[in-house]
């Protein structure tokens, strides 16, 4: 099987890695729109049409599924790729609240969801949540998480006192959803702050969804994996090589 991972810049290799370690398929794309990101600052019509643009993009490969890795792209126009798209497609947040729920089972346990601006203004995880009888949660948009993993930054001055301004004042939480694929590439960091919360990664909730949903498994030793930018692909495969070799 070919999988297309989608994703508004470098965070979705956080959702690459998880599908490399589980060996779900013979080859994957990976495209990143590296000259718009971020697209969590950006209105919902804009995202519509980013993400038209890629499934055009990856009707050039023969591949069988699409996994939107923006969380952005999964808020607003998941239902617009479905009815579009000539291959199955999958996006991020129902698989994240699905993780949370077969790990945090206590309904009145503390959720913090961290997202860009338009994951949490679209108010879709929360919606979720409650429907599976979650009461107790708080959102956060820390959008400076995304430049800054964009350019690299994965520890030091800069993270730290960025995390030091968007987390005051927050209380530590029994779970965090971490609800940009940007974000799995700062989660020690993140873990730092609230050490005794599980968090919630896209990347493993994506493996478990693929396998409940649409019944894809383990069945594949070596699995090629093709990298292609909207704009300086060097960059992408620079962090690619980071953070895939760990």
């Amino acid at each position: 099987m070919r999988a297309g991972v989608y994703d508004s810049g470098v965070g979705g290799l956080t959702v690459v890695k998880s599908l490399l370690e589980y060996k779900l398929f013979d080859e994957i794309i990976y495209f990143g729109d590296t000259a718009r990101v971020p697209y969590g600052v950006k209105d919902k019509n804009t995202i519509i049409r980013y993400s038209l643009e890629a499934v055009e993009f990856f009707k050039n490969f023969d591949i069988d599924i699409m996994i939107t890795a923006c969380n952005s792209v999964s808020a607003y126009a998941i239902d617009e790729l479905k009815a579009n798209a000539p291959f199955k497609v999958s996006g991020v947040i129902e698989p994240g609240v699905l993780a949370l729920k077969n790990k945090i089972p206590n309904k009145d346990a503390k959720i913090l969801i961290l997202g860009t601006n338009a994951t949490i203004n679209s108010g879709k995880y929360e919606r979720l949540l409650k429907e599976h009888g979650y009461k107790n949660i708080e959102s956060l948009s820390p959008s400076l998480f995304v430049p800054i993993v964009e350019e690299g930054l994965f520890s030091g001055k800069v993270l730290k006192t960025v995390m030091e301004h968007y987390f005051d004042g927050v209380s530590q939480p029994d779970a965090i959803i971490l609800g940009c694929t940007h974000f799995p590439l700062i989660s020690r960091q993140i873990h730092k702050f609230f050490p005794k919360a599980i968090l919630i990664h896209s990347g493993e909730a994506v493996v478990e969804f693929l396998e409940d949903e649409f019944g894809i498994t383990e069945t594949h030793l070596n699995t090629e994996l093709k990298l292609f930018a909207s704009e300086n692909p060097d960059k992408l495969k620079e962090v690619a090589n980071e953070w895939l070799k760990n």
